[in-house]
């Protein structure tokens, strides 16, 4: 019996000897292991071997040749599937029904193709069409002790873990902003390097043209400073270089907009509700109407007795979790627009610096020095405009829960259901 079992297992894990994962001394070896113990193969292959969950179904897939279903406690089984299986014991078949598409139920089994699978499966589950894929033993457990010992109509931990996801894309790309922010203030403090740089330049450009007042190896200390000055420089703009090629640069405003709207896409499945406040023309720009989703959506949830406030509170805390997301981004637009500010005024102050030199000591061979500071002074002012003035269209849409704490968002114990 034991000798049998082995060779079943060579012949349904063929696939992992022939790319190079197990060799046919250790397949055997496991076989062997689980048959002695009582325990699947798989298990002993996973924990022991060390083959991952992904090459087992791969293996198992080019065995049975069909395609492979892994548990996933967020996989939106159709409540028609579960319903016919609430008053029946199937605990003891090694099948689960795991999704639907159009008229055709797609079903998990350990061995797809066993002959009497179908007939089994008809018994209990009415379908124009099967499918069925492969699945690990473990998978099809914790597909029944996920479903089959909870109300079928509503699945509070699949829902709970539905949300929990949303907020954690939503506190990623928090994060990732707050990363964008930090990489702004970083462009911001290293300005201060250019106007270091303009000062020194400034000051040397003048001692040098006080000729007859000094002694003449003065002019190396001078000319030292010009140098320093625009060592300063060099090393501000090599900063500010640096952050627009970054290999997380900044993004443009409406980049910005766009994903932080994708990872609100969860409200999709909550209800839209009008609010008689929200009566008022449609917002011009985009993050106004985004910023107003949280607002225009309520909860939906089916009556259940099972966690009923805690799951309402999961609900609310994406909400609020969706209210932050919007003000991350919106800090994330004025931050930018901060930067281009003080691009602006440091490329003002170098334009004025360097109109002004030339105008006093006029043309000469330092003039070179005041055209530089001027060609850079202009290109600080364009690209500041270029970061500052999408954020000027957002200042007068800016919503009032932004500003102040959303109330209506709060729900209370008394108003949950």
């Amino acid at each position: 019996m034991t000798s049998e079992i082995i060779n079943e297992t060579l012949d349904r894990f063929r696939h992992l000897v022939e790319t190079g994962v197990l060799s046919e001394a250790k397949l055997r070896e496991a076989a062997a292991g689980a048959a002695n113990r009582g325990v699947e193969v798989e298990k002993v292959l996973r924990h022991e071997y060390h083959v991952t969950r992904r090459k087992l179904l791969t293996a198992l897939s080019a065995h049975y040749e069909c395609a492979w279903a892994e548990y996933d406690e967020r996989l939106p089984i159709p409540f028609e599937l579960l319903v016919a299986l609430a008053d029946k014991g199937i605990c003891g078949y090694h099948w689960f029904p795991v999704a639907q598409d159009g008229q055709m139920a797609i079903i998990a089994a350990t061995n797809p193709k066993d002959p009497a699978l179908p007939g089994l499966v008809k018994e209990y589950i009415q379908a124009a069409k099967y499918e069925f894929r492969v699945a690990l033993p473990e998978d099809i457990q914790a597909f029944k002790e996920d479903f089959l010992n909870s109300d079928p109509r509503h699945l509070i931990g699949n829902e709970r873990t539905s949300l929990a996801l949303w907020r954690n894309t939503m506190a990623r790309w928090r994060t990732i902003l707050a990363c964008y922010r930090t990489d702004f203030a970083k462009v911001r403090t290293n300005l201060g390097l250019l106007g270091g740089g303009m000062g020194l330049i400034a000051i040397g450009r003048s001692l040098l043209h006080l000729r007859g007042s000094y002694p003449a190896y003065y002019q190396y200390f001078y000319w030292s400073l010009i140098a320093m000055g625009l060592g300063l420089i060099l090393l501000g703009l090599y900063h500010y270089v640096r952050i627009k090629r970054h290999v997380l640069r900044p993004p443009r405003h409406q980049t910005i907009v766009e994903v932080t709207s994708a990872t609100l896409y969860f409200l999709e499945n909550y209800r839209f509700i009008e609010r008689q406040e929200q009566n008022r023309p449609a917002r011009k720009t985009m993050l106004a109407r985004v910023a107003e989703l949280p607002l225009r959506h309520d909860i939906v949830m089916d009556q259940s007795m099972d966690n009923k406030k805690r799951s309402y509170l999961a609900h609310e805390r994406n909400l609020l979790s969706a209210q932050r997301t919007v003000a991350a981004c919106y800090r994330t637009v004025y931050a930018r627009a901060r930067t281009g500010l003080s691009f602006i005024r440091t490329g003002v102050s170098f334009l004025s610096l360097g109109v002004g030199l030339t105008r006093y000591f006029g043309l000469s061979f330092l003039t070179v020095f005041d055209m530089f500071i001027i060609i850079g002074a202009v290109g600080l002012i364009i690209d500041g405009a270029v970061w500052y003035l999408p954020a000027q269209k957002e200042q007068a849409e800016i919503p009032d829960y932004i500003l102040r704490p959303a109330k209506e968002l709060l729900i209370t114990e008394a108003e949950m259901p």
